[in-house]
């Protein structure tokens, strides 16, 4: 069933809540921009200290007068520190079981000339998906049961993950798996849940203790009537019955509206409700160093399910993939014309 159409159950259409979660993510430079940015841009960027650096600092300014044995102590330390400071937290996506991708879109795909990417909070959903693992080159992208999508045209890369068996991961599941995966990926459980048209919260929590929904009409029962526990199969079963009574139309309705484009942020959605309607996520941002203005990164799924694809940009050749956020009362994709186009964030 369509999460980008019109989704039917008996005698009423079931759209999905995503009532947890922060879209909202500021962005950090990759060290080509660092270089490139000028003095009076740092507001825009982050810089991670040089770990190396400052413990050379520390040692030719201070430890230097210890004993031998206290200086080896001491060094080990700051060598320790340094290489948490230039490596940092490393994000994890379940679906690859630990496997190590070609490539991440971060590294793959750079801001244009004379932008960098802003500072994000370690661990945010912005940060998260500013990593996601892509396929190596640019593949075509293919639909759940393996066969090629007709349109090859749309894509500037492909992420690296599955889609399912059966034709429910098109636009706004997909959306809503990456959060998903996320919030699953840190351990925050109690964040995954969603509400049905009805107002009933599926939460994984429930789940995980055994309790199913039944859908009778308009109304949903909670049964204990499966397996209790958590593992990352037991998720992925959640998944694929929020997916059932995903939609645009719940997203449009049920997220935080945004109703100021100027605070644009990772992770937020851009929504057409309807039947069918479209949902687009927002990937990455970067921002001019001298003028301030602001590009982004998209990227979707479709219908039938498909894989999850950045986005080219149809409009600005010389810009794409990013998409300018002077885009007007309208925002062109290769792949849906968004009208006064809605955006919505994830609820903390």
């Amino acid at each position: 069933m369509s999460s980008c159409g019109n989704r039917k159950i008996q005698g009423g259409s079931w759209p999905t809540l995503l009532a947890h979660g922060n879209a909202h993510g500021e962005l950090a430079s990759t060290q080509k921009n660092e270089r490139q940015a000028a003095p009076a841009a740092r507001d825009f960027f982050a810089w991670r200290p040089s770990g190396l650096h400052a413990a050379a600092g520390v040692y030719f300014h201070g430890i230097r007068h210890l004993p031998s044995v206290g200086r080896w102590f001491v060094v080990a330390g700051l060598a320790l520190w340094a290489l948490w400071a230039v490596a940092g937290p490393q994000p994890v996506y379940p679906w690859l079981s630990g496997a190590k991708p070609p490539s991440i879109l971060m590294e793959r795909i750079e801001p244009p000339d004379g932008y960098g990417r802003a500072a994000v909070a370690e661990e945010s959903f912005g940060w998260w998906l500013r990593r996601l693992p892509l396929k190596a080159d640019n593949p075509p992208v293919r639909l759940f049961d393996g066969s090629l999508k007709l349109n090859q045209a749309a894509h500037y890369a492909v992420v690296q993950m599955d889609v399912g068996r059966r034709d429910l991961q098109q636009c706004a599941d997909a959306i809503l798996r990456l959060r998903a995966e996320y919030l699953y990926s840190l351990g925050k459980l109690d964040a995954i849940q969603f509400r049905f048209t009805s107002g009933d919260l599926a939460s994984y929590r429930k789940w995980i203790a055994g309790f199913r929904p039944r859908v009778q009409g308009n109304r949903v029962t909670w049964l204990q009537t499966g397996a209790s526990g958590d593992s990352y199969k037991a998720f992925r079963g959640y998944l694929r019955t929020l997916f059932t009574y995903a939609g645009t139309a719940s997203m449009s309705r049920d997220l935080e509206k945004v109703d100021d484009w100027r605070v644009l942020g990772m992770g937020d959605v851009i929504v057409e409700p309807g039947y069918p309607g479209h949902a687009v996520l927002v990937l990455d941002l970067a921002r001019h160093w001298r003028t301030g203005e602001r590009v982004f990164l998209l990227g979707q799924s479709y219908m039938p399910a498909q894989e999850f694809e950045v986005l080219k940009n149809p409009v600005a050749s010389s810009l794409s993939p990013w998409y300018s956020l002077e885009f007007g009362e309208t925002l062109r994709t290769p792949e849906w014309v968004f009208r006064g186009p809605k955006l919505r964030r994830f609820r903390d």
